[in-house]
């Protein structure tokens, strides 16, 4: 088993490491690829010392699997050449999520689709993977009607510039700037760039997303995405219509039971999801389950998860380990 890590020196890329040493991912080679400007950098991995090599390179290093964290741009020019070498790609850019072509995966809701054939997988973006995990079950049970989701997202979502951007305003360094306007002590509702429709590409990733992941293009969905000055995990808060009625005793056992979901709702104990008690964390937390009182057959929920690894790097992982699980690398 020959693994590359394509990115590997970037926040993602140092976490998809994390999650492959917590998971003792078996390989018998790694590659360690990334941009020209870290080539010949050193990093250590499990004890050993490995040279980072560019994405060239890298593509002629005959990878079995080669997890992509580098950028869309990265992604549409090398991944078709890594395919093309026999390496899978599980591409975690927004490159290939809408192509009718590639699977867009979350492995615990449609792994089943994956096949043999698959060379080019999209891990989807990094909120609308947290809320697909806990909406899923509850869409096989009542059917999803309408999603309304408001999102308060990690600075660690835009990369190390913004966590930096975040720190040196909060000590009061004018230091370079990666978004607009400050970030700290603010929230900033504006992720991605906007569209002409008003809304931005992240707000319609979520809308898009989600409706090939649950595999039904009649789901209405429509959000609004917030950058907040946290770290440690994005938080949402999902407001669910259903065509069917639901009990919330039923809902809380259905969640309880989903794999990769745990339910913190005890609000009178202040027992509910935070992003701070989500960090370095795999599992997507759902709490504050409650009827909209304003309308039948609606759901209130409060959803939490690090982004950074179920949102990224752990979904990644997960999808090469269902590979191997159902020898679909040869």
């Amino acid at each position: 088993m020959k693994l590359a890590v394509v990115g590997a020196t970037g926040l993602v890329g140092q976490e998809i490491l994390k999650v492959l040493e917590e998971r003792s991912f078996p390989f018998d080679e790694l590659y360690l690829i990334a941009s020209p400007k870290s080539v010949g950098q050193k990093m250590k991995f499990k004890g050993k010392e490995y040279t980072v090599k560019g994405i060239e390179e890298g593509a002629k290093l005959g990878a079995d699997i080669a997890i992509f964290s580098a950028g869309g741009g990265t992604s549409l020019e090398w991944a078709p050449k890594y395919a093309e070498a026999g390496t899978i790609v599980i591409d975690n850019s927004s490159a290939w999520r809408m192509d009718p072509t590639k699977k867009l995966i979350v492995p615990e809701i449609n792994g089943h689709q994956l096949s043999i054939d698959d060379r080019i997988i999209a891990n989807p973006n990094c909120s609308t993977i947290q809320m697909v995990l806990v909406l899923a079950p509850l869409h096989v049970k009542y059917k999803l009607k309408r999603i309304v989701v408001s999102t308060y997202q990690s600075v660690t979502g835009t990369g190390k510039d913004a966590v930096q951007q975040m720190m040196d305003e909060r000590k009061g360094v004018n230091g370079p700037k990666v978004y607009p306007h400050q970030i700290d002590m603010n929230a900033l509702p504006h992720i991605d760039s906007f569209l002409d429709n008003g809304y931005t590409k992240e707000e319609m990733k979520m809308v898009n997303e989600t409706r090939k992941i649950l595999s039904d293009n009649k789901i209405g969905v429509t959000s609004t995405t917030v950058r907040i000055p946290a770290i440690g995990g994005h938080s949402e808060a999902v407001n669910v219509e259903f065509e069917e009625d639901f009990n919330l005793s039923e809902v809380r056992s259905i969640l309880s039971t989903t794999p990769g979901v745990i339910v913190q709702d005890d609000p009178k104990n202040n027992v509910y999801p935070m992003p701070i008690t989500s960090h370095n964390r795999d599992e997507v937390f759902v709490g504050r389950i409650r009827r909209d009182e304003s309308q039948p057959n609606t759901l209130n929920l409060w959803i939490v998860a690090d982004n950074l690894r179920k949102g990224a790097a752990t979904n990644a992982v997960q999808i090469a380990e269902f590979m191997m699980e159902k020898s679909l690398v040869y």
